[in-house]
């Protein structure tokens, strides 16, 4: 199952460029992180229920679900997604798929070698193929498919809508060998990564010409070459029907027939409960009913301790009893209905749990990670100093805690931007930027400017020669560090001199009937001392910076839930404030005030006028006839923020809130809580979060991928070629002549010179160990840029017959569809039964 947010796995773009020489990051830890011995690291192994093939039966069918039919059988085009690359896999050549460690590993289905055989002048690999190796057509698999493939991808011919060239462009022709069994490819520039080309292989009848390869392998397959063949697709059901391949020469697929099944992600509890799929990728939820399910096997048909109904008290059972057989005709027929609705919801529950009975969940980290997304390209974010004070900020084990904690898989925080936990050449590269560390990402934004009373605005409207101006001119703005020095002094205030301020402020505003002005709710979020119609402050406004970060953080996380509204701009009646404000000289500076807080702030602000009565009941004249009294500050009126907001900072009268973009589908809770707990841990270092929630179909087009963020949660899929794929994730955005940037996939549009020229040094380095060397220094370039911050690796979870063997959580590893079957100790039972 594809998740929100991810980036398609098979598309590739990769640009050319020369060697970069300037614009290197100079960072001084760098050397001691990226540097030195290979990092031991062990991945989490494939949950697949392993058998023999003499252990598994012959015949039947087993039905896979995918999220939809796949838009294109070319994998090469940019509408290519993982039901196109799932579906390949069993149509295809694949020459070096990847194993169960994340290393690609020569097939011996379609290869006898594959190897370099000339490094000088110029790189030759010569493959040698199976020589029982056909297409299904009886044609032999040759160098005319090679050549073919190549001409189609090298980028040459701009008829060939390709959405990637990766490696294709760097080959200067392709030879038959000494036999037709033999290809030699030539390479104009050296490329390590050379096992990635030619997978999957197409048959030279649809990448021979642009017609074929742009439309003739959208909808069909005609010619293949794997243990399956295309039997038929059907929009309708929603199907992709694959059938045993005749002339396959590998070891014979156990199944007859294999159903790619389109099933959305809330279906599937139901698809697998009626036994419509077989396989299917699951999230948290179905897999807990799946346990339960197993668990409540022996129950004997007692009722079912959890579903619908199952948290309903004997007591509220007896009263829901008495209503629908009760007197009140009325009240029985609600009560009735009620009953009747759980009634089935119970079947229809205890149905499903029953049909999952049959299931069993297959656990292990799928080749994909979860990272955190900075879009650098402008705004706070373009300072790299705040993009590593995020990162500082985050404690990455208690995200990874999160996710893969509940599900018994080891929640240890990726270290890497280019390979994953078993993988060779895993080090973790984290050093280059630093662990979580609250003191050090404040002291870096404290660095970049954003300090606490940084957002408070400056007075509007203010006359030349003004009060405001002269401390202006003294420069005693907000923000600045001499506030820090002058609330220290005030803090020694003498006690008697402010209660006399206070008693006299007290009785001016009983005589005029004035409230605090705008400039005094400013002064408190601030938490200094200003001066407002020659009187001093009062003893209040100098315990505001007492407020504690961590109550700040609850209040903040409280607020995002209620809103925001803007005090004086809700044109509610009975706003007569505006003339008061007036008769003071002071400025009516529109604030943003949560909704939460603004009826208990009105009613302090008019019991301190005496306007309230000792029962706290607001005098009649002060009632507002657009709604209850205090619902609606008055424009003008001081809007003091909870405490969150008096520790939030900021910088020339803008707070420092960020845009948090997460997608909104029932399939994305997981990713919404660890964007809640980011959020939380943003809060506590002085940075406000903005939580956008976006429908799943446009998160990643019309956000991500436009830029229409500041943070975001997606992921990439791992790779066992890391130059090449890594290169557009991570390259340089480069600017277009109508003024934009050109990303390629670096949706956070954070990169550097160096980093692209480490890419490019290993793209081209064929000694393995030296080329790994290259991608540690160039991951922890990456870190240190803090425009991605990897989170962990994805869970994956797939629910499975449990009579089926070699099908489940592959981990790295490419699934081998020729051996899927079922048990053969069901051979006569159960798998005929379930054929579709």
């Amino acid at each position: 199952m594809s998740h929100v947010g991810v980036p398609r796995g098979t598309v590739r773009k990769r640009r050319s460029l020369a060697l970069l020489t300037t614009g290197v990051l100079t960072i001084p830890v760098l050397a001691g992180c990226s540097s030195g011995s290979e990092e031991t690291s062990r991945g989490v192994p494939q949950d697949i229920a392993p058998a023999a093939r003499q252990a598994v039966s012959d015949g039947s069918t087993v039905n896979w679900a995918v999220d939809a039919l796949p838009a294109t059988f070319n994998a090469f085009q940019a509408d290519a997604d993982s039901a196109t690359t799932r579906i390949a896999g069993a149509l295809l050549p694949s020459l070096f798929p990847m194993d169960a460690s994340g290393q690609p590993k020569l097939n011996p289905d379609y290869l006898e070698s594959a190897k370099i055989i000339e490094r000088e002048p110029k790189q030759v690999v010569l493959y040698k193929l199976n020589q029982q190796a056909v297409w299904s057509d009886g044609r032999e698999i040759g160098a005319p498919d090679f050549v073919a493939q190549w001409r189609a991808l090298r980028g040459k011919d701009s008829a060939f809508w390709t959405a990637r060239n990766s490696g294709y462009e760097r080959i200067e022709k392709i030879e038959r060998g000494a036999d037709d069994l033999q290809v030699r490819v030539t390479f104009s520039k050296p490329y390590a990564d050379w096992r990635s080309l030619f997978s999957p292989l197409y048959p030279k009848e649809i990448t021979g010409s642009p017609d074929a390869f742009n439309d003739g392998a959208r909808t069909t397959l005609k010619n293949t070459a794997g243990p399956f063949v295309l039997r038929g697709v059907s929009k309708a059901k929603g199907t992709v029907t694959l059938a045993r391949n005749p002339r396959w020469w590998g070891d014979k697929a156990k199944l007859d027939t294999l159903v790619f099944r389109a099933v959305a992600a809330e279906d599937r509890t139901q698809a697998l409960a009626d036994g419509t799929v077989d396989v299917a990728d699951i999230d948290a939820s179905t897999a807990d009913r799946i346990a339960l399910a197993r668990r409540d096997r022996g129950n004997n048909g007692q009722p079912l301790a959890h579903g619908p109904g199952s948290e309903t008290t004997p007591a509220a059972a007896l009263r829901s009893w008495a209503l629908a057989h009760g007197s009140d005709e009325e009240a029985a027929e609600i009560a009735q209905a009620a009953r009747e609705k759980n009634r089935k919801a119970v079947v229809a529950y205890t149905a499903e749990q029953k049909g999952l009975r049959d299931f069993a969940v297959r656990k292990s980290l799928e080749p994909a990670y979860t990272q955190l997304a900075l879009n650098g390209e402008s705004g706070p974010l373009a300072d790299d100093r705040v993009r590593r004070a995020v990162a500082r900020a985050l404690d990455r084990e208690e995200l990874a805690r999160t996710v893969l904690g509940p599900l018994g898989l080891p929640a240890k925080p990726l270290g890497s931007h280019l390979a994953l936990a078993g993988q060779p050449g895993y080090k973790d590269g984290s050093g280059a930027l630093g662990d979580q560390n609250t003191k050090e990402a404040q002291a870096l934004l404290a660095d970049a400017g954003w300090t606490r009373g940084g957002a408070v605005q400056p007075p509007k409207d203010t006359k030349a020669g003004s009060e405001a101006e002269k401390k202006g001119a003294k420069g005693d703005a907000p923000g600045t560090e001499e506030d820090a020095e002058k609330e220290a002094g005030e803090g020694a205030k003498d006690d008697k001199e402010a209660k006399s301020e206070k008693a006299e402020n007290e009785k001016k505003a009983e005589e005029s009937g004035e409230k605090k002005t705008e400039q005094d709710g400013e002064e408190e979020k601030a938490g200094k001392k200003t001066e407002q119609d020659g009187e001093g402050s009062t003893a209040e406004d100098s315990t505001a910076e007492g407020e504690k970060a961590d109550r700040a953080s609850e209040d903040s996380a409280a607020s995002r839930d209620e809103g925001l509204y803007i005090v004086g701009e809700d044109n509610k009646p009975g706003a007569h404030a505006p003339a008061r404000a007036a008769s003071t000289g002071a400025s009516a500076v529109h604030v943003l005030a949560p909704a939460r807080t603004a009826a208990a702030q009105s009613a302090a602000l008019l019991r301190q006028a005496g306007a309230l009565g000792e029962d706290g009941a607001v005098a009649a004249q002060d009632k507002q006839p657009g709604g209850a009294a205090g619902a609606y500050a008055p424009v003008g009126t001081a809007a003091p923020a909870p405490a969150a907001a008096k520790g939030q900072l900021g910088k020339d009268g803008k707070a420092l809130t960020l845009r948090f973009v997460l997608p909104s589908g029932a399939g994305s809770q997981s990713l919404r809580s660890v964007g809640d707990k980011i959020a939380v841990m943003l809060e506590k270092i002085g940075i406000g979060t903005e939580i956008i929630k976006v429908p799943d179909e446009s998160y990643f087009k019309d956000h991500v991928a436009s830029g229409a963020y500041d943070l975001a949660l997606y992921s990439w899929p791992a790779t066992a070629y890391p130059a090449t794929d890594g290169r557009p994730i991570y390259a340089k955005p480069e600017p277009a002549t109508d003024g934009s940037l050109l990303v390629e996939q670096n949706y956070t549009r954070v990169g550097t010179d160096h980093i692209d020229q480490l890419f490019d040094q290993a793209a081209a380095e064929l000694d393995e160990k030296a080329a790994r060397e290259l991608m540690k220094q160039a991951d922890a370039r990456i870190w240190a840029a803090a425009g991605s911050i990897p989170l962990f690796q994805r869970p994956q979870l797939v629910a499975v017959d449990k009579k089926l063997a070699n099908v489940g959580a592959f981990g790295f590893a490419a699934p081998r569809y020729q051996d899927i079957g079922f048990k053969n100790r069901q051979a006569a039972g159960s798998p005929a039964d379930r054929k579709k």
